[in-house]
């Protein structure tokens, strides 16, 4: 490894570090107050402790689980209406403007409603993650196959390909790109999402954690939940730069990329 590549490495992590290191130094010298926000060094040792007891898998385990099921709800609806409105002129005039009416209502909006719903259970949890997910998925699957190359898809017609051998061979391709910029949005919101319903109605997860400890004013474990949600955000993004990698190696633009790298 040459010291440029382990330089480029080694640049993402440089901000962090350094952020760090003033927040770490401004707690000890008193510029920053830790009833305002405690050291790095507090907030790893709450970690520390909530790893010991086994009490951090548990309210992890629930809030992926719930952040998962509602994703793959969500998503896989968003991906349906998508390829529905993009493959049939019909399909969009049935569906999209009623897709796009119910987009424009903030889905955090409905917490009330959604409430009076389902109560507090976990479905209304899962509903609220899947209805954040589901918007990004749609237009980006929509418009990703409605901005596939035409002269492509007359040249795949002029060659006998129709049906779904069209649709698997040039058109799904073709959308691939813009499908996981939205499944990496998606997976932004979800944890959005996420975070709003599990603070306002849980008795456990990540959320939950985060409030419990609010009322007994701990806040190394408050900033600890927040650092959690930073945390799991990047590994659902970094899975989904993986997903790119795999599936769109035969793509001119991320051929590119790799040889940049």
């Amino acid at each position: 490894m040459t010291l440029n590549s382990l330089l480029q490495r080694l640049a993402p992590w440089a901000l962090p570090v350094a952020l760090l290191a003033a927040w770490q130094g401004a707690v000890v010298t008193g510029l920053l107050s830790t009833r305002i926000l405690p050291a790095p060094s507090a907030v790893l040792e709450a970690g520390w402790n909530l790893l010991s007891s086994g009490e951090i898998w548990t309210h992890l385990a629930i809030s992926g689980w719930r952040a998962g099921i509602g994703f793959a709800i969500g998503g896989g609806l968003g991906l349906l209406l998508g390829f529905i409105t993009g493959l049939s002129k019909w399909g969009e005039r049935l569906l999209d403007s009623s897709v796009q009416m119910i987009r424009n209502v903030p889905h955090l909006a409905l917490i009330p409603l959604v409430i009076l719903w389902f109560g507090i259970d976990e479905s209304a949890k899962i509903f609220l993650v899947a209805l954040g997910t589901l918007f990004p998925i749609y237009l980006n699957t929509y418009h990703g196959i409605r901005n596939v190359d035409p002269a492509l898809v007359e040249m795949a017609r002029s060659y006998g390909l129709s049906g779904f051998a069209l649709f698997r061979q040039v058109i799904l391709p073709g959308a691939l790109p813009s499908i996981l910029v939205g499944v990496r949005f998606a997976l932004g919101f979800m944890w959005l999402t996420l975070i709003v319903a599990e603070t306002i109605s849980a008795s456990s997860g990540i959320g939950y954690l985060a409030m419990n400890a609010r009322e007994f004013l701990q806040t190394d474990v408050v900033v600890l939940a927040i650092l959690l949600y930073a945390v799991l955000g990047k590994l659902a993004d970094v899975a989904a730069r993986g997903l790119e990698r795999v599936w769109l190696r035969w793509h001119p633009a991320y051929q590119a990329k790799g040889g940049a790298a």
